[in-house]
C-alpha cells in the first residue's frame, strides 16, 4: 500500500481538492426535465456525417427540454491531432445549424471546453482515487503487456489487467519507490473490485435494459507520466467532465455501449451520480447485397466536408438525417419535420442506410421550390468558398444569373429540379455566361456529329441570319420552323420516320443544332427562355460561331 506522501508527490503540490471543482461547476440552474447534452468530436480526423446525425439529436432535446447544449472537444491524443480540424468542426456547425450553448468557440460557464486544457481537473481526481487505494501507478511496458496478452490467449483466458496479471496492483511501495528512482515511466489504473462473473445492467434511454459482465479490467485512466500535458483516458474524462458541466443526458455511438459498466464503476468510485445513456446505431451505406458502416476512410459521403464541398443544402440534409432518427418524421412535410421533437423510444437499433441517391431528391426538391434570387445567394456563398471562378462571374452577371435561374422555376407549375447541390449550377447553368462557355464551333466534339456539317452550318448562319427576339415564345419557335422545312428537315418526327432517305431528320433535328449552339448541350431549359435570358447579341454570336462564321 502506498503513502499518502508518495502519491502527492506525483502531483502539483498546489493542486486543488475535488470539492473545489464541485464549487466552481455548481449544479446548473434549469428547469424540470431540462436536458445538459454535449456533443464531444475528436480533433483526430474530419467530422463524420454521423457526428451532425448525433449533435442535431443533441441540439432538438436541448431546445425542447430548456436544457444546455455543449460541445467538448476531445482532444487527449494530442499526437494524432490534425491542423484546422477544430475551424472544420465549427464551419460544420454553423453550416448546419447546430451551434452549440457553450464550446471553446462559443464560451460558457463549464470550460475549458478543450480536453487538453483541463488537465488540473482531472489530475485532482486521479491523486483522490490513489489516496483512497481506487488507483494506482503501473510500469509495466508495452513488451510485458504484450507478453501477458499472448500468455493469456495461450491459456485461453480473457485478455486484460486484471487478478494474477495485474502485477503492479498490489506492488509493496519500495517497488514503486524503485521505479520511480529508475526514472520509468508510468500509467495510472483504476482498481476494478467486480468478482468473476458478476452481471450487471443499466437501462439506455434508446436500447432499454442492457445486461453485460460486470468490468474486471483494471484500465487505464491517467497516460504515461513521460507525456505532457499530462491526460486522461476517455473512459476517465468523461466522467469527470460530464459530472462538472453537469450533464445529465450522454448521446454516443453505440461502440461505446460494452464500455458502459466501467464507466458506472468510474462514476461510483468518484463518487458522482451516474448519467443516463443513449448509444445511437450507426449509419450505413449499401454495398452489394449486404450493408456495411459508414467509412471515412472508403466513402467520401461519410465526411461533412463532403456535403460542404459539393454544397448540399443544410436543410434538406437535415430533413433527411432526421427520418433516419425517427421514421415518423420521414413522413411529415420537410418543414414540419424540422421544427418537430426527436424521441428517443423511437431510434431503431440497427443502423440506418445513408441513401445518397434519396438525398438527392430531397435536395432537388427543396431547391425547386426556392425563389431564384434565394438559389443565386447560395450558390455565390458557396462559389465564395469553394469555386472563385464561378463566384467572379455571378458577381459580375448577377441579372444574367437570376434570368438564368427563373426559367422554369418562378411561378412555374412543376419547376426544374436541374439542381441537388450547389456545385452543379457550373455544369447545369454555367453555359449562361459567356465568361464560362466555350463556343461550339467543332461538329466533331458535340452530339451534331451524326448530321452533315455543311448542313449544320448553313442552318446556324440562316437562323442568325434571320433571327429576330420575338416575345411570343410560339412565333419565336416558328423561326426554327420555317428555317427547318426549307434547308431539308421533316416538319414531324413522324413525317421524317415515314420517308428518312429525303431529310436530314426531322424538326427535332433542327431545334438541336440551336439548342446546341447555345447550350452546348442536347439537353437544357426551354429553348425560348434560355433565348431570352441570354439576349440578342448573345444568342447571335453563338449561333454564328457554330456557322463558322467571324465571331
Amino acid at each position: 500500500m502506498l503513502s499518502n506522501l508518495l502519491i502527492d508527490s506525483l502531483f502539483p503540490a498546489d493542486l486543488p481538492e475535488p470539492a473545489e471543482w464541485d464549487r466552481r461547476f455548481p449544479a446548473r440552474e434549469l428547469p424540470a426535465g431540462a436536458r445538459t447534452v454535449r456533443f464531444c468530436p475528436s480533433p483526430t480526423g474530419p467530422l463524420h456525417i454521423g457526428g451532425i446525425y448525433v449533435a442535431m439529436i443533441d441540439r432538438n432535446l436541448a431546445d425542447t427540454s430548456g436544457g444546455r447544449y455543449v460541445v467538448r472537444i476531445e482532444d487527449t491524443d494530442l499526437s494524432r491531432e490534425v491542423p484546422g480540424v477544430k475551424e472544420q468542426f465549427q464551419r460544420a456547425f454553423e453550416y448546419f445549424g447546430l451551434l452549440p450553448d457553450e464550446s471553446d468557440f462559443a464560451g460558457g460557464d463549464y470550460g475549458p471546453y478543450l480536453q487538453s486544457a483541463r488537465e488540473t481537473i482531472y489530475l485532482s481526481h486521479v491523486r483522490d482515487l490513489m489516496r483512497r487505494r481506487l488507483a494506482y501507478p503501473c510500469f509495466a511496458t508495452r513488451e510485458e503487456l504484450a507478453e501477458m496478452t499472448a500468455r493469456q490467449q495461450a491459456a485461453k483466458v480473457p485478455t486484460g489487467y486484471y487478478g494474477e496479471w495485474a502485477i503492479w496492483r498490489d506492488a509493496p511501495q519500495e517497488h514503486v519507490e524503485a521505479a520511480l528512482a529508475e526514472g520509468r515511466p508510468y500509467v495510472v489504473r483504476f482498481r476494478a473490485e467486480a468478482a468473476a462473473g458478476e452481471r450487471v445492467s443499466f437501462v439506455d434511454a434508446i436500447r432499454g435494459r442492457i445486461e453485460f459482465d460486470a468490468n474486471r479490467n483494471d484500465v487505464v485512466v491517467l497516460k504515461s507520466s513521460d507525456q505532457s500535458p499530462r491526460l486522461p483516458t476517455y473512459h476517465f474524462a468523461h466522467a469527470v467532465d460530464d459530472h462538472l458541466m453537469r450533464v445529465n443526458l450522454v448521446l454516443r455511438a453505440d461502440e461505446w455501449l460494452s464500455s458502459v459498466p466501467v464507466h458506472h464503476q468510474l462514476f461510483d468510485a468518484l463518487g458522482f451520480e451516474r448519467i443516463e445513456y443513449a448509444h445511437v446505431a450507426p449509419l450505413l451505406k449499401q454495398v452489394g447485397g449486404g450493408k456495411r458502416k459508414l467509412s471515412k476512410r472508403k466513402d467520401p459521403e461519410a465526411s461533412v466536408d463532403f456535403y460542404l464541398r459539393e454544397g448540399y443544402p443544410a436543410e434538406p440534409v437535415l430533413y433527411f438525417l432526421r427520418g433516419l432518427i425517427n421514421g415518423r418524421l420521414a413522413e411529415m412535410p420537410q418543414a414540419e419535420a424540422l421544427a418537430a421533437t426527436i424521441r428517443l423510444d423511437q431510434c431503431g437499433v440497427s443502423g440506418a442506410l445513408v441513401d445518397m441517391v434519396k438525398l438527392g431528391g430531397l435536395c432537388a426538391d427543396h431547391i425547386a421550390t426556392m425563389p431564384a434570387a434565394s438559389v443565386l445567394a447560395a450558390v455565390t456563398d458557396w462559389a465564395e468558398r469553394y469555386d472563385a471562378e464561378l463566384a467572379k462571374v455571378l458577381a459580375a452577371e448577377t441579372d444574367l444569373a437570376l434570368r438564368a435561374l427563373t426559367v422554369e422555376r418562378d411561378g412555374h407549375p412543376n419547376p426544374r429540379k436541374d439542381l441537388q447541390k450547389w456545385s452543379d449550377f457550373r455544369p447545369v447553368y454555367g453555359f449562361f455566361f459567356p465568361e464560362l462557355f466555350p463556343l461550339v464551333n467543332d461538329l466533331a466534339e458535340t452530339p451534331l456529329a451524326k448530321l452533315p456539317a455543311d448542313v449544320v452550318r448553313t442552318f446556324a448562319a440562316a437562323f442568325g441570319d434571320t433571327y429576330q427576339p420575338l416575345i411570343d415564345s410560339q412565333e419565336w419557335f416558328n423561326q426554327i420552323r420555317s428555317l427547318a422545312a426549307t434547308h431539308g428537315f421533316a416538319g414531324s418526327p413522324q413525317e421524317y420516320k415515314t420517308n428518312p432517305g429525303a431529310y436530314h431528320g426531322s424538326i427535332r433535328e433542327a431545334s438541336q443544332i440551336v439548342r446546341v449552339a447555345l447550350t452546348g448541350s442536347t439537353r437544357s431549359p426551354d429553348l425560348y427562355a434560355v433565348a431570352m435570358a441570354l439576349g440578342t447579341d448573345e444568342v447571335l454570336r453563338r449561333v454564328r460561331a457554330l456557322a463558322d462564321r467571324q465571331v
